[in-house]
């Protein structure tokens, strides 16, 4: 099975490519974020004729999260237990949830699309909301392994951290200046790692970014960042294969501003031959 997690920057404006990329590299599922389209605004007659059945959670123009599958989909969820909300100027436990998070369970195995908050700024509500998010998808995910504690798991999508000095790469981040790289926020990626969670592909891929702002060049210069991640259970990475940082998919027309990544897995009794032909 092939799995792979892509931030589209908008599915109605790349549906085409985005499915064109699917076919070609023969993938099973795959995670979106910042679909920036309510579900039925998702353009489906592209995907379905391409063999892939969609579920899409998305309030708006802003945010947004889906997943395409070949397989069957089941136990879809549109939030993951305390999540929190966010309402800019509002306080309080019960506001308004955003669209950044699906759950799904393809041939036994659980998967996430996550689009973690952006942060804006260190002295901005959006980056106190981010951390919050984080760590109660923390708690959630800790939860959850102790209940499955032999069962695959992926937490996949743009997390908006770099989690490393070597994953930074854009000069406009500055230490004790910028989100994505400050202290508080790599301890935060850092506590799924401590979770039971495995990078999986930085093994089979130790360098490489995955994304590269529009402005200033960023991309012909290398001037990107590695904030887009699959953090697997260790069920998961048992089953890993191989892994991929898709950088060419930055290249060409109207390009998203991130890159899929996506892993191979070798699932017990799977067998290729079993796979929708697409033609």
């Amino acid at each position: 099975m092939r799995v792979a997690t892509w931030n589209v920057n908008s599915i109605r404006a790349r549906s085409g490519r985005v499915v064109d990329w699917l076919v070609r590299e023969d993938v099973d599922v795959l995670a979106m974020q910042e679909i920036k389209c309510k579900p039925e605004q998702f353009p489906l007659e592209a995907f379905e004729d391409a063999g892939y059945e969609v579920v899409a959670h998305g309030l708006n123009q802003w945010n947004g999260v889906a997943f395409a599958s070949r397989l069957p989909m089941t136990d879809v969820d549109l939030s993951f237990p305390a999540q929190p909300g966010f309402l800019k100027g509002a306080e309080g436990p019960d506001l308004p949830l955003e669209a950044r998070a699906i759950g799904v369970t393809i041939d036994g195995i659980r998967l996430w699309s996550l689009y973690v908050p952006n942060g804006r700024a260190l002295d901005d509500p959006h980056y106190a909301y981010k951390l919050d998010w984080l760590a109660r998808l923390n708690e959630e995910t800790s939860s959850w392994l102790a209940r499955h504690p032999d069962a695959p798991l992926a937490l996949m999508g743009d997390w908006n951290v770099a989690p490393t000095d070597a994953d930074m790469g854009d000069p406009s981040f500055v230490p004790g200046l910028s989100t994505h790289i400050s202290p508080p926020e790599r301890a935060a990626f850092a506590a799924f790692l401590d979770t039971g969670l495995t990078d999986v592909v930085r093994p089979i891929v130790p360098e490489g970014y995955t994304f590269w702002d529009y402005k200033q060049l960023r991309f012909p210069r290398n001037e990107g960042m590695r904030i887009d991640f699959i953090l697997g259970s260790g069920a998961f990475a048992d089953l890993v294969t191989d892994a991929r940082i898709h950088r060419d998919e930055r290249k060409g027309d109207a390009p998203s501003d991130h890159v899929p990544v996506s892993v191979d897995l070798e699932l017990e009794g799977g067998d290729d031959l079993d796979r929708p032909m697409i033609f």
